[in-house]
């Protein structure tokens, strides 16, 4: 199958579905009207034409990446001609990077939590408690005529 990499202008929801940024074309619409999408530094609606060296501001999730326009192309192809259509700028990368180090070495969140769910031992010690103290309780109400 070819691909036609050969385009000049293009919306960028439809650009953006086939880099493969997004998996469909209304997800990507979507994340446009959000906001969440940038244009040489502008905020854009779906319809916005995309040129050949523009860069473009995609947020997904956490991570935002900065690419700029290789390549335009209204087929969705596979991973390999994905990447033939942009290429991420070097500051892009390093953040990114840096990023995900930080995540890497960020403390666990559930380690962070005094109460919550109990683990197993914690629950064991429980019910034996609370077995222990309903036997108590028994022989309290126990009348001794």
């Amino acid at each position: 199958m070819k691909h036609n990499l050969t385009m000049e202008r293009l919306r960028i929801d439809k650009w953006l579905w086939a880099a493969r940024f997004y998996k469909t074309r209304s997800l990507a619409s979507d994340e446009l009207d959000r906001g969440r999408v940038q244009v040489n530094g502008l905020v854009v609606k779906p319809a916005r034409e995309l040129r050949l060296g523009d860069t473009v501001q995609v947020r997904i999730g956490v991570v935002t990446r900065s690419v700029v326009v290789k390549a335009i192309s209204d087929k969705r192809g596979g991973a390999p001609v994905a990447a033939l259509m942009f290429e991420e700028t070097p500051d892009s990368v390093a953040q990114r990077a840096a990023a995900a180090e930080q995540r890497r070495l960020a403390p666990e969140p559930a380690l962070s939590l005094s109460q919550g769910r109990p683990t197993k031992r914690e629950r064991r010690d429980s019910d034996l408690a609370h077995a222990q103290q309903a036997s108590d309780w028994g022989e309290r109400t126990t009348l001794d005529w």
